[in-house]
Order: C-alpha cells, then structure tokens, then sequence
C-alpha cells in the first residue's frame, strides 16, 4: 500500500451552471468538507483543496484543510492541478491523485487504490479507474467510456459507447465507463502544459486524449467499488442527502 501519495481535491466550478457547489449544505455541513473526509480516509500524506473562491478556502482552511488558491482562470483541468504540484512544491515523482470536489459519496479505498495502481506499473504515465457498464449508461452525455489493451492500457477514450456494436455474431454485453479520478506524477503534470495540441481532444472533449495523442499511457483497472452520486445539479444534493448518514 502507497500511502506516499497527495490528493488535489479542485473545488472551481462553473459559477453559472450551479453557483456556489461547494457551500451546498448537507447535514449541517459544507459538501466540500465531506468530500475533504473521505479523501482523509484514504491514507495520503497530503490533502490540498484548491480553489477560486475566497469564501471556500476561508471554510475549508476553518475544518483543518490546507489550502491552495487557484489565481489563473485561464487554467482548467490538469493545468490546475499543475499550478497546485508547482505552489506546493512537490517533486516530479510525487504521486497526485486528482478527487472531484462535487462527489462526496466517493469511497476513499478507490482513491488508495488509482494510487497504488501507478506506483505498481512504472511503465504508465497516469493511472485511471473504470466500472463497467450497461448500454443505456455508455449512452449518457454525461458518460466517458474508455477501451483498453490486453494489458489494460487504454486506447481510446469517447463520449459515445465503445467499441461501437456492428457485428451480427458478437454482442456487446458491458462497457467500460470511465471514473474521473486519477493519479498522476507530478512531472506528468508540468509537462501536460507543454504539449502539443490534440485534435481528439477538441472534439471530445475529454483532456486525457492529448495524454494519449502524446504517447503517453494510461493504465486502467476495474475500480474496487462505485464513486457514487455526483453533485452536478441542486437536484443532485438532495439525492446525496438521502445517502450520507445525519452524523457523518
């Protein structure tokens, strides 16, 4: 078990599509902070939220969390998460696994585990989870599936279902549906910034791509239990209500 590993949990969202996520309360207590105890109970030596919003860093920094201000709002993604690697001063090789700020239902053994999974495979340059999935989920707008290797290497990533279902004799029965937690390097990181650009990536949106149009490689596994709901509407927080215990 790595328990050498940081965690990046980003917490800048699009302020127009659900204002203020973060802050939404459940059970008396910001979402932010749910998320920032679960990735606690993942054994890292480092927890860094990492924010745009001044109310969010003051709330976290209140609950024990360090804290990284995010200055650049050109930045998205994993350029965010190398301005982080880069404030916090953390080696190339340092191990950091990116935790959404808006899925506080996370089980942290699946964030022990993406973390394990890229010290364990030297050779990759990023590690990433999957579950598998029926066709009515693959087809989701708000799905990413992925294909892998025989060695579990991904090869493509797509916001349609993968491999797409043309045979007559051969029936695609699941699919695998790609969970936005990672682990990279931290030299990973910095040099994402420098890449070329990738035309997969514009048109699928999905930024791992340009790793792949790069060369680089991505190792994906079966993750060992389900992230679970996701806070992507007001809607969505009541759902979680429902899920986390009062006294969590």
């Amino acid at each position: 078990m790595n328990e050498d590993f940081k965690i990046i949990i980003l917490a800048a969202f699009d302020q127009d599509a659900f204002p203020n996520k973060a802050m939404a309360d459940i059970h008396g207590k910001p979402m932010i902070q749910h998320v920032y105890e679960s990735a606690k109970g993942s054994g890292a030596s480092e927890i860094v939220i990492a924010t745009d919003s001044a109310r969010v860093g003051m709330v976290a920094e209140d609950f024990g969390a360090t804290v990284c201000m995010i200055v650049d709002d050109n930045l998205t993604g994993l350029s965010r998460l190398a301005e982080v690697a880069d404030k916090m001063r953390w080696g190339d090789d340092t191990i950091v696994v990116n935790f959404p700020g808006d899925a506080p239902l996370t089980p942290s053994s699946i964030i022990q585990q993406v973390a394990d999974n890229l010290e364990l495979h030297k050779e990759a340059d990023c590690a990433a989870l999957y579950s598998m999935v029926a066709l009515d989920v693959a087809e989701k707008e708000s799905t990413i599936n992925l294909i892998v290797d025989n060695n579990e290497y991904v090869i493509y990533m797509s916001r349609r279902p993968i491999p797409n279902q043309v045979s007559d004799t051969y029936t695609v029965s699941e699919y695998r549906c790609y969970i936005e937690i990672n682990a990279y390097r931290a030299g990973l990181l910095r040099i994402y910034r420098n890449l070329p650009e990738s035309e997969l990536d514009w048109a699928e949106n999905i930024q791992e791509l340009k790793l792949l149009y790069n060369g680089m490689k991505i190792h994906a596994a079966e993750a060992n239990s389900l992230i679970g709901q996701r806070a992507s509407t007001i809607e969505d927080i009541e759902k979680i209500k429902m899920q986390i215990a009062p006294n969590r």
